[in-house]
């Protein structure tokens, strides 16, 4: 061991190393880093879900009635449905915690992140499955005493929490293990989050069908399965968890030098704290805020958007018979279950992206990668009134399915963007303070989306026209977006932080040279068995292939 490394040693020697610690994860030379990936799949993969509990709206809103729903009278407001017995919730009630979820990620991610960054991601990973899956248990108490307070502070407040945490848990281990491939390690990880609801909302509609009885619609049983099973893929995801010893670096590969053409990535640090006042930052907010704003918009309209659009077409009927308005119930039944298959594709769409378009900006750069999405972006969106007015399903499909693309690409690419820009120390609570634009798109997408269309429908526009206008003004976001990226710069020298400032981090984030300091790492450092490795990426890769699967089946639905 260095002089150096020992005196590294020395002063953290009193530094915590309980099993949850970070010095109990780190590393032992000859560890495979191929295995970290799976690792953060296996959280994503659980609390992604949060984007497909929608399918529980419909039987939450019959908990009473069981067939139909028991409505409760105008007396009872949103204030009054948290506590009330008598009546059923209404869908736009239920809605909540989907809000929950997301303004809980953001808040909670910004709140944490430099929490995460010196406790580790084993430790993170851990108090996320307890807040996640813990919280749908919460629920599903609150489902059987139909008391909604106790859904929303479970899985809205106690989950969201879970839900940031788990969410950037793995940026900055993953981003230490790749720095060769940073784009593309975070787009494995977060390509997860994208295909939770995949697996867990076919999982979640087949337990409530088995548990449904002629007095109980199955929602409550179905949270405590899945709580039970989520817990033990992310107590498994946490505990597989490893982080590089201090140094550390891919065989064979060296750090590009600092050029004209690679500006963007520093050699540098930036703390956390520093974030807020650096405009880079903010820049990078806007781009991300923008981004999905733009995306989240489509893709909370997607379903009624095609149906009123296209209407009987897409069953194959012609002429004034096939409009939205002039549809029978077995027709619309018809066309709602084509609808369903286009959301299922914009949501394979959703999480190829993540990896594809991440893995691209390693190549391309992440400013010009995002220079994409904004261009194309808005060349899809504008082309899809004329698309609609035209009647033709394949560009319009076409042009949503790039969107969605580029949609998860943006959440993907974005950890890498921050790493580029202010280096790696600290980039996970970099990123949980920038998911607060995550939070405010998630409110500013949807209002924008679905206000637009109330108001065009109060003028009286046909219902294939109303979503025309809002298509502009997401255009518009996007070039909002496209001159915030085009604005940002290299981060000025005074912003990073010292030798010795980054010294003391180290100390605070419980850095070790070695594993050996502590006696721990993964196997004395000996070769990781490729027999592990293939069996982490077979427990994450299954369950995927059937989500896959089952989505599949539905997209099928919509090329029928």
């Amino acid at each position: 061991m260095s002089t150096a490394q020992a005196n590294g040693a020395l002063s953290g020697a009193t530094a915590e190393t309980g099993f949850l610690s970070k010095e109990r994860i780190i590393a032992a030379p000859g560890f495979n880093r191929w295995l970290v990936p799976p690792a953060a799949l296996a959280i994503h993969l659980c609390i992604g879900m949060a984007y497909g509990f929608s399918v529980f709206w419909l039987p939450l809103s019959k908990a009473l009635g069981i067939k139909e729903s028991i409505k409760c009278g105008p007396e009872v407001g949103l204030l009054q449905e948290l506590f009330v017995t008598t009546c059923d919730w209404k869908i736009s009630t239920l809605q909540w915690m989907y809000t929950l979820f997301f303004v809980l990620l953001g808040s909670s991610a910004a709140i944490w992140g430099g929490w995460l960054e010196r406790a580790g991601p084993r430790k993170a990973g851990v108090v996320s499955a307890v807040c996640w899956c813990g919280g749908m248990l919460i629920s599903a108490v609150g489902v059987a005493q139909h008391q909604f307070w106790m859904m929303l502070l479970g899985s809205g407040v106690i989950g969201g929490i879970g839900l940031g945490l788990g969410y950037i848990s793995p940026v900055s281990t993953l981003i230490k293990w790749f720095p060769d491939k940073r784009g593309m390690a975070t787009g494995m990880a977060i390509m997860g989050f994208g295909g939770g609801a995949m697996i867990g909302s076919p999982m979640a509609a087949e337990l409530m069908k088995h548990f449904a009885t002629p007095t109980d619609v199955g929602v409550a049983s179905t949270f405590v399965v899945m709580a039970l099973v989520y817990f033990v893929f992310m107590m498994g995801g946490a505990l597989a968890y490893r982080v590089p010893a201090t140094g550390w670096k891919p065989e064979g590969w060296t750090p590009p030098a600092v050029q004209a053409s690679n500006a963007m990535i520093t050699q540098g640090h930036v703390h956390v704290r520093k974030v807020w006042g650096i405009p880079q930052f903010w820049l990078v907010w806007v781009v991300l805020c923008m981004n999905v704003s733009a995306g989240i918009g489509v893709i909370g309209m997607a379903s009624p958007m095609l149906q009123e659009i296209f209407g009987g077409s897409l069953i194959g009927l012609s002429g004034e018979g096939a409009r939205f308005g002039a549809l029978d119930k077995t027709q619309l039944t018809a066309i709602a279950g084509v609808a369903a298959g286009f959301t299922a594709l914009l949501s394979l769409f959703n999480i190829g992206g993540r990896f594809f378009w991440a893995s691209l900006s390693d190549k391309l750069g992440r400013k010009l990668t995002y220079a994409i999405f904004f261009v194309l972006g808005g060349v899809m969106y504008a082309s899809m009134p004329a698309s609609a007015a035209a009647g033709n399903q394949l560009l319009f499909v076409g042009a949503a399915c790039v969107i969605l693309s580029m949609y998860g690409g943006g959440f993907a690419t974005v950890p890498a963007y921050l790493a580029d820009l202010f280096g790696t120390q600290m980039v996970g609570a970099i990123h949980g303070r920038l998911l607060t634009a995550w939070a405010t798109a998630g409110v500013l997408g949807p209002v924008v989306v679905g206000y637009m269309r109330d108001y065009q429908l109060g003028l009286g526009i046909p219902r294939e026209q109303v979503y025309n206008q809002t298509m502009y003004i997401l255009v518009g976001m996007l070039v909002i977006g496209l001159i915030a990226n085009l604005m940002i710069r290299p981060v000025a020298a005074r912003h990073f932080m010292s030798a010795s400032e980054l010294a003391e981090e180290k100390r605070l984030a419980h850095e070790r040279a070695a594993a050996a300091e502590v006696g721990a790492g993964a196997g004395g450092g000996s070769a990781t068995p490729a027999l592990l490795v293939v069996l982490g990426w077979l427990a994450v890769g299954l369950p995927m292939a059937w989500g896959v699967y089952r989505t599949g089946l539905s997209v099928a639905k919509f090329f029928h």
